[in-house]
């Protein structure tokens, strides 16, 4: 499997529409790490399977709440007082930069995690980005998603 997962997230999250529809599945309780992993893998024609789902969460969940969660959430609550204080707005750059640098880290963790996994048969359907957004996730958000990771 090829091992641009960081590079094919950066392409696909540039997209038209993909930064609006990650964040919108990301408010209806979705991992958008996990999703643009999903997208990555859905796009290499791997089978998603339960065991490799549990996989992945087994990664992200932690990382997720434990690092990314509470670097996003102190960028989101030092955005209003950031606007006024120029030595806040600074360090709320820094913040969004180490959120980054969190999100390639897990990215990474997932594409380690995922390298080994064959394509699957040909009558396969790979599910993933179904798999990973939850009942919640807006069907139409998930195509844009799907449509654009066949572009990216």
């Amino acid at each position: 499997m090829p091992s641009d997962l960081w590079d094919f997230a950066q392409r696909l999250y540039g997209r038209p529409g993909v930064e609006r529809a990650c964040l919108q599945l990301q408010e209806a309780g979705a991992d958008v790490c996990l999703l643009l992993c999903g997208a990555w893998l859905q796009r290499h024609g791997v089978a998603c399977t339960q065991a490799r789902l549990s996989h992945l969460q087994a990664i992200a969940q932690p990382w997720q709440a434990e690092v990314i969660s509470p670097l996003r959430q102190l960028r989101q609550n030092w955005r209003t007082a950031a606007q006024q204080q120029t030595p806040l707005a600074t360090l709320r750059e820094r913040l969004k930069e180490l959120e980054l640098d969190a999100e390639q880290q897990l990215l990474l963790a997932l594409q380690a995690c995922a390298h080994d996994w064959a394509r699957a048969s040909e009558s396969a359907v790979p599910a993933w980005l179904e798999a990973l957004a939850g009942t919640d996730a807006d069907p139409d958000a998930l195509q844009l998603l799907r449509d654009e990771a066949m572009q990216a």
